[in-house]
């Protein structure tokens, strides 16, 4: 009996160190097989793993020698992928499957003829619209638009614009294009948003800054500025807002991250054409719910999304820098999945620094390793975007029964209660609806249905509630009447007492 009870106190005791993962130490952390997620009072749980570290990749098993510091990666529509080789001076182009190098660009072929080398180049996209690479020069203080085979197209340096504060050197470190061939970089000392420029290169402002988070001190700062004479506001200190770190852009919005760890605001972005941040309104966390705690430096590490990604069926993949991990959402922003760690073996990271997705694939860019990790999607992985995918497309009714056969496999899983109350909203089954929204802690979905199932009720009812009020209104009216008449009665009989 004692051997019993100490193993069952042993095995609770694990249960509860693995669900206190988001407070563990950045030592303990380094367990790439430690799959959680959160439950909907935000604690952290065990849950399945949506994606498994299949391998890692280095430049050697490439056969082009030790990668050096890479900072971007990017997958074009073709299932290329290109890696940001900062250190060496290159963009490297393989397959999907990163066993067979496609191209290695060292240089490119200006206009004139002439030849021209990257100085640590930080970012690379190719567009699908115009078959270009767009190369973030960082040390050369320019954009490089190429064609496919390396001739330059375009060379985009720093703006002569009253707008771009000339003091300030040109360091793109991130760029894009969008469907129109307008250009966006993110500049390493800029925090006033991405520099945009049209198609032909023309300087055209800046896009989507962040805003500054309203802490008590900034509040402060802002009253007391009403008091302060216009020579004190010209001598005070600004408050400047966190500058964009890194983004991605699917066909009709631009995603941005901050790394900063002392920022919650416009952590993660999603923005329209007009620059509106579509996540403005709405109270979302990325990373980790609670800080991680570092017990061998006694201080507590905020999340800082180093980079984010959108893959093709809208999931959004943010990569905390902070805690090595992947943190995986749906279009609405509901977490799926937690991967990776700082951890030396395969599955973990020491510094990472770009993430991208193709298919059923993840990989994440470690800089300091100098290697590539590709994470392949579990058969739990595989069923819960299935539900995702309906969900999102508005098939809700069709995601019940993988949503349900994902809740049969982790019963603590809370997307599959969100899609569940969402498909039975559907069908119009408001009772069990506000069952699985209330164990969602999906306060929209529970008031819908609770209007439903209030609307239903008063339908089947209808008829008794009719004469129940009927009944009830006769009675008052009965009731007032007999009041009335003993009054006048009481009335009449004191008047007769008074006369005699």
């Amino acid at each position: 009996m004692k051997t019993k009870m100490k193993k069952s106190i042993a095995a609770l005791s694990a249960l509860a160190a693995f669900a206190s993962v988001g407070v563990m130490s950045v030592s303990a952390a380094g367990v790439p097989s430690n799959s959680y997620n959160y439950d909907r009072w935000g604690e952290a749980i065990p849950s399945q793993a949506g994606y498994t570290a299949e391998r890692t990749v280095s430049g050697n098993d490439l056969e082009i020698g030790a990668l050096d510091s890479p900072s971007d990666i990017f997958i074009d529509s073709s299932g290329t992928v290109y890696i940001t080789d900062t250190g060496n001076n290159r963009i490297i182009a393989a397959d999907s499957e990163l066993k067979n190098v496609i191209c290695v660009y060292d240089s490119f072929t200006m206009p004139d003829g002439s030849e021209t080398k990257l100085s640590k180049p930080m970012g690379i996209f190719v567009s699908a619209a115009n078959d270009c690479l767009y190369i973030a020069d960082t040390e050369n203080s320019r954009i490089l638009v190429t064609d496919m085979v390396g001739n330059v197209q375009n060379e985009i340096i720093k703006p002569d614009s009253e707008v771009y504060d000339q003091k300030r050197t040109f360091l793109p470190q991130k760029v894009v294009a969008d469907k129109a061939g307008n250009i966006y970089t993110v500049l390493g000392n800029v925090t006033t948003g991405a520099a945009m420029f049209s198609p032909d290169g023309e300087f055209m402002g800046f896009y989507g800054a962040n805003r500054v988070e309203a802490t008590a001190k900034v509040v402060s700062n802002y009253f007391r500025s009403f008091f302060m004479s216009d020579e004190k506001k010209a001598r005070r200190k600004r408050t400047v807002p966190t500058g964009i770190t890194s983004f991605d852009i699917d066909e009709d919005f631009i995603f941005t991250c901050t790394s900063s760890n002392t920022q919650t605001t416009d952590m993660v972005k999603k923005l329209n054409a007009a620059g509106k941040n579509i996540f403005s309104g709405l109270s979302l966390t990325f990373g980790d719910y609670k800080p991680m705690y570092d017990t061998s430096q006694n201080k507590m590490f905020m999340p800082s999304i180093v980079d984010i990604d959108v893959a093709a069926d809208g999931c959004i993949n943010c990569l905390d820098f902070t805690t090595g991990r992947v943190f995986q959402y749906d279009e609405d922003c509901n977490l799926l999945f937690i991967t990776g760690a700082i951890a030396k073996q395969t599955g973990g990271f020491e510094n990472v620094a770009a993430v991208e997705s193709l298919d059923d694939k993840i990989y994440v860019l470690d800089s300091l390793k100098d290697t590539v990790t590709v994470f392949r999607e579990t058969s739990f992985g595989r069923v819960v975007h299935k539900a995702v995918a309906l969900y999102n497309d508005g098939y809700y009714e069709e995601a019940l029964e993988p949503w349900q056969e994902v809740l049969a496999r982790d019963g603590n899983y809370r997307r599959a209660y969100v899609g569940i109350a969402s498909a039975l909203l559907r069908k119009g089954d408001y009772k069990d609806s506000m069952k699985y929204a209330k164990l969602a802690d999906a306060g929209d979905i529970y008031n819908k249905a609770f209007e439903g199932r209030r609307r239903e009720f008063l339908k089947e009812h209808f008829t008794t509630i009719a004469v129940v009020l009927t009944l009830i209104i006769v009675i008052l009216i009965t009731s007032g009447q007999y009041r009335k008449r003993r009054r006048v009665a009481k009335n009449t009989e004191e008047k007769k007492v008074k006369q005699q």
